[in-house]
């Protein structure tokens, strides 16, 4: 009982409610709404991971994940297993289920690292050949189609024919007894065809009277004449139903045989539907993955600008106040923190706020708060939140705190497991399951007699603890309270406005204090969360700024005590001093920020200088390419003249001076040579850098490149490295002369002509077969004397790789390699004779 108690304190209902309207099919609202939270952390790790991947999917996906044809057709499956037949509407949404399961498999296998969204689709059965079979059956107005069986479809001829046939005789009627009818229609009452007729014209058109007008004054009457073939059609009609009744029940057969596997696609498409809610919903609230942590691990609960995802909605859709976030920050050794401050100060919407937290952590839901989100997986949460007090239970307020805060105990004590099992089914009655949720009962545990009672893993949320009765009692009672939950529970958060309460932390290391932030200026609460300063209540100074007489103020305070003062004091100069070093943070903050704007500044402009540097290189190797294209060209003009005819050896010589000036032409400029080095001579002024001296040279170098300086008094013996001119260059090296011996230069060889493509040296293949072609290749290797430039074209590509091939294995090719592009490209091979 305690657990719904805390659902409904904490308004996780309507949680559930704003959960639902991101869901897109019925179901899956329907899941949200009644969101049963898991019994272990494996499920709520199974369920996060769920939504990450979703998450993860909706973001690469344009449009998302769409559910598009899913409906909810698990009452047509029950009714088609008890032999009940299908409706054309039913029979159409399982066809549509089934095409949006299909499509939803797809999009999930065509994507990479969705493990877990992968193995909840892997088993799905879609039964294409069903879904092919309805359609094919049904048309998209739900009706059966004529195609559905040959005897439908004489069936349905029938009905034209006969239907033609009557609207004929009627018009013919019409025409002929124009005088007698009210106008040139013809209509349906009780699936009969008529005319409507005058009423004192009736006798006119002699027939069976099916309706009257309003006003009486028209009759609709079917004519004697077309009564046979009304009854004959009424037949038919007939025919058709049972008919097409017969193939809704081979229909609703079909599926009745696979009604397992199909909702089990159900199951499967909710809970893809649910996860997809959850990743929405979080992505809307702007909130992190949480992190299971285990404190026993020295880990921190680590919660910042946690925000209330109540109050966010609020403010989104209902106009409501900016949310204040708060900072949970909770050390490992801390087992009960207690907040202190005023009312209307945020002390209960805190408390609020971690609880839903952990729950939204449980059942897979992101956490609004900033990265990174990290929190304990509590088996339950427990709360006393609120007033309790109830006429009709006869229960005062103070009562009714102690009534629940006592199930809260009896929980603790059971460790969540045995409790009351009524109260366990009315928390399943309040929360039903859905379909997909599991049913397993946790076990009773078996506590042995005296044995130690390990400590549940809960979070206990506690509003005005000890409220309601003698301050004095009270407090005790509180204190106590603390300290039980501080040995029996994880986490406690209460909330109180005893001053004894806050002096726990200086006599327990478990125990921790904060409060809640108050402007006495504005006499109003800033929701901000203070930790290790305890709160003040302000009452005081609040009826003193609301109008209360001075003189009441100044009676009280003396009633208050010194001591009391002394302690408020005490805690006005600690916020005192938090303000300031939160002034002083504020400006680190705004310096760091600037530092890093700056550096964001400088980091793009060398962005911008080296985009710029590779534009220029960029721009400088197109010019580059232009120009050897152009100087291709150029020698490819010379070689063309060239093969117009027998080249002779005036002509190859003018070729090659032509060759020569395309290449001084296009060919870099000789780089400057570097200025030629100093010789230092006597009365020269240069610098020695070893010794940090300028000197005087006194002798110049010798051989051996070693000189003698002075500078002041000194004078000593250097290296000719080891110095430089005053202007910094560096002396010419001594280079000791060799003889050299008399060698005879032979002559220059001579120029080799440039090799030039002729008729002489061009074979062409071209529309020849392999087999031919290797004849008539090795006829011109063998007389070859240079270069032999073969034309095979482009074609297949079987020509060219057969030339290839024999080349390759022929003892006279050296080489061979495409022709350039002005000789034809890859459509030519130039092979190299030995």
């Amino acid at each position: 009982m305690i657990q719904s108690e805390t659902l409904e304190l904490l308004e996780w209902h309507r949680l559930c409610q704003h959960l639902a309207t991101f869901a897109a099919t019925k179901l899956g609202a329907i899941a949200a709404r009644h969101l049963k939270i898991p019994d272990s952390q494996s499920q709520s790790e199974q369920l996060l991971e769920q939504t990450k991947e979703v998450y993860q999917l909706e973001s690469h996906l344009t449009t998302g994940l769409s559910f598009e044809g899913i409906e909810d057709i698990g009452d047509s499956l029950e009714r088609a297993e008890r032999s009940a037949i299908l409706t054309g509407d039913e029979l159409l949404a399982i066809a549509t289920t089934l095409a949006g399961a299909r499509n939803l498999r797809r999009i999930i296998d065509n994507q990479e690292d969705l493990p877990i969204l992968t193995q909840l689709v892997a088993d799905l059965r879609t039964y294409p050949e069903l879904e092919k079979e309805i359609h094919r059956c049904i048309d998209e107005r739900a009706q059966v189609t004529d195609r559905a069986s040959q005897k439908l479809g004489e069936i349905r001829t029938d009905l034209r024919r006969l239907r033609t046939q009557i609207t004929q005789k009627l018009q013919n009627i019409l025409q002929a007894k124009s005088g007698a009818v009210q106008e040139q229609l013809i209509t349906q009452r009780n699936d009969r065809f008529v005319i409507p007729v005058k009423a004192p014209q009736k006798d006119a058109i002699p027939g069976i009277v099916h309706d009257t007008s309003t006003s009486g004054a028209t009759l609709y009457v079917e004519p004697n004449s077309v009564v046979p073939l009304g009854n004959q059609l009424r037949q038919i009609i007939r025919r058709e139903q049972a008919e097409e009744e017969a193939i809704r029940r081979v229909l609703t057969e079909l599926v009745a045989a696979v009604k397992p596997d199909l909702e089990r696609l159900l199951a499967i498409a909710t809970t893809l539907d649910l996860a997809t809610a959850r990743s929405r919903y979080s992505y809307w609230l702007g909130a992190n993955p949480p992190r299971f942590i285990q404190r026993e691990d020295n880990e921190i609960i680590t919660l910042r600008n946690l925000r209330h995802p109540l109050l966010v909605w609020q403010q989104q859709h209902e106009q409501g106040q900016p949310v204040v976030p708060v900072d949970l920050l909770i050390s490992p050794l801390i087992r009960v923190v207690t907040i202190t401050g005023p009312n209307t100060g945020g002390k209960t919407v805190t408390l609020k706020t971690l609880g839903l937290a952990a729950l939204m952590a449980k059942v897979g839901l992101f956490v609004p708060a900033r990265e990174p989100v990290e929190i304990p997986w509590f088996d339950q949460v427990l709360a006393d939140i609120g007033d309790e007090q109830s006429l009709q239970q006869s229960l005062s307020t103070f009562s009714g705190h102690i009534r629940r805060i006592s199930r809260i105990l009896e929980a603790l004590g059971s460790g969540g497991d045995e409790g009351d099992e009524g109260d366990e089914r009315e928390s399943n009655a309040s929360y039903p399951m859905t379909p997909l949720a599991s049913s397993r009962q946790s076990r009773p545990t078996q506590w042995l007699p005296h044995a130690p009672c390990p400590m549940p893993n809960s979070l206990v949320l506690l509003d005005e603890v000890g409220a309601g009765t003698d301050p004095v009692e009270g407090s005790a009672l509180a204190i106590a309270l603390l300290q039980y939950l501080a040995n029996h529970a994880q986490l406690t958060i209460a909330t109180t406005h005893f001053g004894e309460l806050k002096a726990l932390k200086y006599e327990d290391e478990r125990f921790e204090n904060a409060s809640v932030e108050f402007d006495e200026s504005t006499l109003s609460p800033t929701y901000r969360l203070l930790w290790g300063i305890p709160g003040r209540s302000n009452a005081l100074t609040i009826a003193l700024r609301l109008g209360l007489k001075a003189e009441v103020v100044e009676e009280a305070k003396t009633q208050v005590g010194e001591a009391t003062d002394e302690v408020n004091q005490v805690i006005a100069g600690l916020e005192a001093q938090r303000r300031r070093q939160e002034t002083k943070a504020a400006e680190a903050q705004s310096l760091l920020y600037q530092a890093e704007r700056l550096y964001k500044e400088v980091s793009a402009k060398a962005a911008s200088l080296e985009e710029r540097e590779s534009s220029l290189r960029a721009s400088q190797e197109v010019a580059v390419q232009q120009a050897i294209a152009q100087a291709k060209g150029e020698i490819a003009q010379v070689i063309r003249r060239l093969q117009k005819g027998t080249p002779t050896a005036q002509e190859a010589q003018q070729a090659t001076n032509a060759l020569n000036q395309i290449g001084q032409q296009y060919q870099p400029a000789t780089p400057a040579k570097p200025k030629v080095g100093f010789m230092p001579k006597v009365g020269d002024r240069l610098r020695v850098p070893k010794l940090g001296q300028t000197a005087e040279v006194i002798t110049a170098p010798n051989e051996d490149g070693e000189l003698s300086v002075r500078f002041g008094l000194m004078k000593m013996t250097v290296k000719l490295e080891d110095v430089e001119s005053l202007d910094g260059q560096k002396p010419e090296p001594v280079v000791k002369p060799k003889p050299a011996p008399a060698v005879v230069t032979p002559p220059p060889p001579p120029q080799s002509p440039p090799e030039i493509r002729t008729s002489r040296n061009t074979v062409d293949l071209r529309g020849k077969r392999v087999a031919d072609a290797e004849y008539i290749l090795d006829k011109a290797i063998s007389e070859a004397t240079g270069p032999l430039w073969i034309i095979h074209g482009y074609g297949t590509g079987k020509l060219r790789q057969g030339v290839h091939a024999f080349l390759q294995q022929h003892s006279r090719v050296n080489n061979y390699e495409p022709a350039e592009q002005a000789d034809g490209g890859s459509g030519v091979t130039v092979a190299y004779i030995k």
